[in-house]
C-alpha cells in the first residue's frame, strides 16, 4: 500500500511523505479497507504539528494521520462475516490511539469501526460522517430528541456547525445559529430559522429576542470559553451545554452561582470518546438523516494522496465552507 507518514511533528511540508509500505492482513475481528476518501480534521492537523500541551514527540514511531474515511472492504480477517468483503464503509477512530490512520490507499482496523455506508451516500459523504458527523449529531440528540425545543448552534458556518444546524432542524427544532456574516446565507439555507452574527455585543439578547423573549434548552457550543457568559445568560433552567471545542480560550472562568441556579449541565464531547451505546444511537441517527435527504455534507475540495501535506495547510487556513479531502485511489 502506498501511505503519507511522520515519524515527528512539524509544519505538513516539512514532515508529512508519501511511500510505500507493506499491506497489513486483517486479524481475528478486524478489516482491511480499500479507501477511496480520507477526510482532514482540526484534530488531525494538531496532532501532527504537537500543538498539544506536554506532549513533545508523536505517540508512535510512525503515524499516519486522519482518523475519518470512506472505502470498501477487500479482505476479513477471523471472526468476520466474510461476505462483508465488497461492502461500501465508512471509518470512525481510524487514527485514534493507533499508528495508522487513513492517509493511505488502505487501513486495516477492527470490524466495528468501519460502518456500513448506506446506498445512494458517496464516499465523500462517508468520510465526513467519523468526526464532524457523530459530533454533531451526538451535540444535537445527546440528551435525547430535541422536538419543540430551541437550540443555539454557536458557529452554524463550520462544518460541525452546518451539520448540527441541518440535524436540529431535522430533528424538528426551531433553531438559532451564529456565524460571520459571510455564512449567513448558507446557514440559513442549512435550516436555521434566525442567524446571528457570532460578533454583535448584544449577542444575548438577539437569541433571547430571536425566542420570543424565553431561553433556549440546548446549546451546541465551538468557542465554550469565549462564550460562556452569553451561554450563561440564554440557556434555560436545566438546559445543556453541549461544548465540543474551546480552542481560543483553554482555561475559561466559570460563573458557578448563576449555572448553578440553572441546574445547567455542561456535556464536554470529545467524540473519539463516545461509549458504544451512544456512538450507535449516533451513526443510527445520522444514516435516517442522510436516507431521509435532509443532511448534506458539503466539501470544500479533494486533493491527491501525494498533496496531503497541502489538504492540511487547507485545514489550518480555515475560512472553509465545507470538508478538506484526500483522494484515497493512486492514479496510473
Amino acid at each position: 500500500m502506498h501511505a503519507v507518514t511522520y515519524e515527528k511533528f512539524g509544519k505538513a511540508a516539512d514532515v508529512l511523505t508519501l511511500s510505500e509500505m507493506p499491506d497489513v492482513n486483517p486479524g481475528s475481528g478486524e478489516v482491511r479497507v480499500a479507501l477511496h476518501r480520507s477526510g482532514v480534521n482540526p484534530s488531525d492537523v494538531k496532532s501532527r504539528a504537537g500543538s498539544r500541551p506536554g506532549v513533545t514527540a508523536p505517540p508512535f514511531p510512525l503515524v499516519i494521520p486522519h482518523s475519518d474515511g470512506a472505502g470498501v472492504i477487500e479482505a476479513v480477517g477471523a471472526d468476520v462475516d466474510p461476505s462483508r468483503i465488497g461492502s461500501r464503509v465508512w471509518i470512525w477512530n481510524g487514527q485514534w490511539q493507533r499508528a495508522f490512520g487513513t492517509a493511505a490507499t488502505h487501513i486495516t482496523l477492527p470490524a466495528t469501526q468501519a460502518v456500513a455506508l448506506p446506498d445512494g451516500v458517496s464516499f465523500d459523504t462517508g468520510a465526513t460522517l467519523g468526526i464532524p458527523g457523530l459530533t454533531a449529531c451526538h451535540a444535537v440528540f445527546g440528551g435525547g430528541d430535541v422536538a419543540g425545543q430551541t437550540l443555539l448552534v454557536s458557529g452554524g458556518g463550520g462544518t460541525v456547525g452546518y451539520l448540527a444546524v441541518q440535524l436540529a432542524r431535522w430533528g424538528g427544532a426551531r433553531v438559532i445559529a451564529t456565524c460571520s456574516a459571510r455564512d449567513r446565507n448558507r446557514v440559513l439555507a442549512a435550516g436555521a430559522h434566525v442567524v446571528l452574527d457570532y460578533a454583535a455585543e448584544d449577542l444575548a439578547g438577539q437569541v433571547l429576542a430571536a425566542n420570543d423573549g424565553a431561553q433556549v434548552d440546548r446549546i451546541l457550543e465551538v468557542e465554550f470559553g469565549i462564550n460562556l457568559g452569553v451561554d450563561t445568560d440564554v440557556i434555560a433552567e436545566n438546559g445543556t451545554i453541549a461544548a465540543y471545542g474551546s480552542a481560543l480560550e483553554m482555561a475559561p472562568v466559570l460563573p458557578f452561582g448563576p449555572l448553578l441556579f440553572k441546574a445547567v449541565t455542561i456535556d464536554v464531547i470529545l467524540i473519539y470518546l463516545l461509549p458504544k451505546a451512544e456512538r450507535d444511537a449516533a451513526i443510527k441517527r445520522l444514516h435516517a438523516a442522510l436516507t431521509d435527504g435532509a443532511l448534506t455534507c458539503p466539501v470544500e475540495k479533494v486533493f491527491a494522496l501525494a498533496d496531503t501535506a497541502h489538504a492540511q495547510q487547507a485545514v489550518e487556513a480555515g475560512g472553509r465552507a465545507g470538508a478538506i479531502l484526500i483522494d484515497c485511489v493512486l492514479k496510473d
